[in-house]
């Protein structure tokens, strides 16, 4: 990550602590204490304070009245409102990227997905390649704004989005939406991305991704 472009301590500690929540190396429910944040990151207080404020409007943070600023959890009210605002997102991604994929993209998508279905079922690196996966397709669609927008709803679910379904499951459903991505077809792509999002195995608590 590079500090290079951020203009303030407070913008800098925000993107550190963000990019921690979202690795996963700062857990669900753990405290954010002022002193200590101040001190690993070589700041005063102040900025640390400024940076959590913004985590918190980012749903990556929360005030807890008896323990003060924590790590979000999965269950902080927010995954429900997350999954609608995805299925009407998504899928709109989803068109676009029909449009303008090239074949360097698609052959990306396979690979991802093809790493993905190599793991064990609950392998903790499928998290990560699940988000890549996900990301690959908004990055097709040649949209900054909705890309920006998919950043922002993936940041209030730091460890993905909730599910029980299967890795099995979820890679067959991966492969249905790049086959439907290579044939340019925008209704077929938008409608199995739509039934991705909404699945009934969707649940308000997660380890892996969707």
């Amino acid at each position: 990550m590079s500090l290079m472009q951020y203009s303030s301590k407070s913008d800098i500690v925000c993107a550190m602590l963000r990019e921690l929540i979202i690795s996963g190396e700062l857990a669900p429910s753990e405290p954010l204490r002022q002193r200590d944040l101040a001190a690993r990151f070589g700041v005063s207080q102040t900025p640390v304070r400024e940076a959590l404020r913004k985590l918190e409007s980012e749903g990556l943070v929360i005030n807890d009245p008896h323990r003060g600023a924590v790590v979000a959890g999965s269950r902080n009210g927010m995954v429900s409102d997350n999954s609608q605002i995805r299925a009407v997102l998504e899928p709109l991604a989803a068109q676009l990227a029909a449009r303008a994929i090239t074949d360097e993209q698609l052959a990306l998508l396979r690979q991802l997905n093809g790493q993905m279905e190599a793991l064990p079922e609950g392998d903790e690196r499928y998290g990560a390649l699940n988000r890549e996966f996900h990301f690959a397709i908004y990055e097709s669609s040649a949209s900054p704004m909705l890309l920006s927008m998919m950043r922002l709803l993936w940041q209030s679910m730091p460890h993905g989005p909730a599910v029980t379904r299967s890795h099995t499951t979820s890679v067959d459903q991966h492969s249905a939406l790049i086959e439907a991505l290579a044939a340019r077809d925008p209704e077929r792509t938008a409608e199995i991305t739509r039934s991705h999002i909404l699945d009934t195995s969707y649940v308000e608590s997660h380890e892996t991704g969707a």
